[in-house]
């Protein structure tokens, strides 16, 4: 058997220490705080939490934060939770310089909360227009500063 991590249910995990933007670095570099495998939080701490985050420029963790909810969450949310979390990779990917993959994400965020309810506070049809508008800007292939990567989760 490898020496690769896993958890106590024996499924494995990446422990590798990962960059602001998610990126594995390599074995023993120091990296940035990785959002733990255990998070459990209820929706408006998550909320609260993931958007640090993505106004601290880190939309993959914003993405690991908005993930946990989802699996923490009610069947019938999750595609509210799920649209969350690939909005915040699909700036992930912008971020990284990839926007094909980042394009792909956006429409697959776009349609998750087409079809979400409005919980939380959760401003999903301004979430929408601003997925469909970075959207646009990456077909025109315009540059997006990183202050335009920062959307406001919350009315």
């Amino acid at each position: 058997m490898s020496g690769r991590d896993r958890d106590e249910a024996g499924r494995p995990r990446n422990s590798r220490p990962r960059d602001a933007l998610g990126r594995p670095l390599p074995p023993g570099s120091e990296g940035v705080e990785r959002i733990p495998d255990d998070l459990h939080l209820p929706p408006a701490e998550s909320l609260a939490y993931a958007q640090r985050l993505v106004d601290d420029g880190r939309a993959f963790h914003a993405h690991e934060v908005l993930e946990a909810a989802w699996k923490d969450g009610p069947d019938d949310e999750r595609s509210l939770w799920q649209g969350l979390a690939q909005l915040m990779v699909g700036i992930t990917h912008i971020q990284r310089g990839n926007a094909d993959g980042a394009r792909a994400l956006l429409r697959r965020a776009t349609a998750r909360l087409t079809e979400a309810p409005v919980r939380y506070g959760i401003d999903v049809t301004g979430l929408i227009s601003y997925a469909r508008a970075l959207e646009r800007d990456l077909a025109a292939a315009r540059d997006l500063p990183a202050d335009r990567l920062q959307p406001k989760l919350t009315r």
